[in-house]
């Protein structure tokens, strides 16, 4: 929850350490951030409008689809990496992760569980730090702490509708809203691991919060994934230029590994409509035609006897190291 993250939130505004006092985050210059009922903290200033965030229906498209366990192996597979990461164990491939209760996004529940935010002196969590950036709803950050003992779990993204679920998401992870464009509300050397799964990537905020020893896991579409979906429904490809442009925002880094994450779903049309909905393409495409295309591509698939569809899911999951702190004065 969010009172076992303060210690290593900073002020946006003067960068000081913040403490929670009563239902709001303060620092020592007097700077105050109201800590919403569903358990989350915004801690977006400026008159600057945010960089793009996940609209409700977005959010909403994509906590139903993974929470289907269509991305699950993903999920799995991140865990492990993190996990051998920040604790040198070997984790056994088929371990689970426990599956957490998600509510709908209306405000109406208050924390992790349904139980109230507790603001009174409580027992600090003390472990790895794991921050997520662009965190969603939290899922893939759920299933990282799911496969670590101690892990205390930091989620941020833009979308308020996204931060509501991830405050929800697990018991030790504590979220809030930041733009990753933005400087970070975290305070120097936090993370053990940052993991940055299809989101944007600030490769010298990244290099700062890291602890020394840390590593940036990051999760990237492959060329294939989602195939045949985008040729079908007229969807965005990968770009070809994807991996220049992820080592780009990654100066100072080093890619010292890659896992490459693959298998197959099936399909209805209401995943299919949510895989898309949840995704880039959702702002390029118009439901109407999207919904009439799917509609025109499983008519195709019923005659063959196929009420769903295969679809495969491909991914690149690469863990990037500072190449050198001596700019750091370390």
């Amino acid at each position: 929850m969010l009172a076992d993250i303060v210690e290593h939130l900073a002020c946006p505004v003067c960068r000081q350490p913040v403490r929670l006092e009563h239902r709001s985050l303060r620092c020592a210059n007097g700077h105050g951030y109201d800590v919403a009922k569903q358990g989350y903290v915004s801690l977006l200033v400026g008159s600057r409008p945010p960089g793009t965030a996940d609209s409700a229906a977005m959010v909403e498209a994509r906590a139903g689809f993974l929470d289907a366990g269509h991305y699950a192996p993903l999920a799995r597979a991140l865990a492990r990496s993190v996990r051998a990461r920040i604790e040198g164990e070997r984790v056994p491939p088929d371990f689970r992760t426990e599956s957490f209760a998600h509510s709908p996004d209306d405000g109406s529940v208050k924390a992790y569980g349904g139980a109230e935010v507790s603001f009174g002196h409580e027992t600090r969590l003390v472990g790895p730090i794991v921050v997520d950036a662009g965190a969603g709803t939290g899922y893939y950050l759920a299933a990282v702490l799911e496969a670590t003992a101690r892990g205390v779990g930091m989620a941020f993204d833009v979308s308020k509708h996204a931060v509501r679920r991830a405050a929800r998401a697990h018991p030790r992870m504590g979220a809030f809203v930041a733009d990753v464009w933005r400087p970070l509300p975290i305070l120097d050397r936090t993370a053990d691991v940052v993991i940055n799964v299809f989101a944007p990537r600030n490769g010298p905020e990244f290099r700062r919060i890291l602890r020394p020893g840390g590593a940036v896991l990051v999760v990237t579409p492959a060329p294939e994934h989602l195939s045949p979906l985008v040729e079908e429904l007229g969807l965005l490809s990968v770009d070809a230029d994807k991996e220049r442009r992820v080592a780009r925002s990654l100066e100072g880094f080093t890619e010292t590994d890659r896992q490459e994450v693959g298998f197959d779903m099936e399909l209805g049309p209401a995943d299919v409509l949510a895989v898309v909905g949840m995704g880039p393409s959702a702002w390029h495409t118009d439901t109407s035609r999207l919904q009439e295309r799917i509609s025109s591509f499983f008519s195709r698939s019923v005659a063959k006897n196929r009420e769903k569809v295969v679809t495969r899911a491909e991914f690149h999951l690469s863990t990037f190291e500072v190449t050198s702190r001596s700019s750091d004065g370390a």
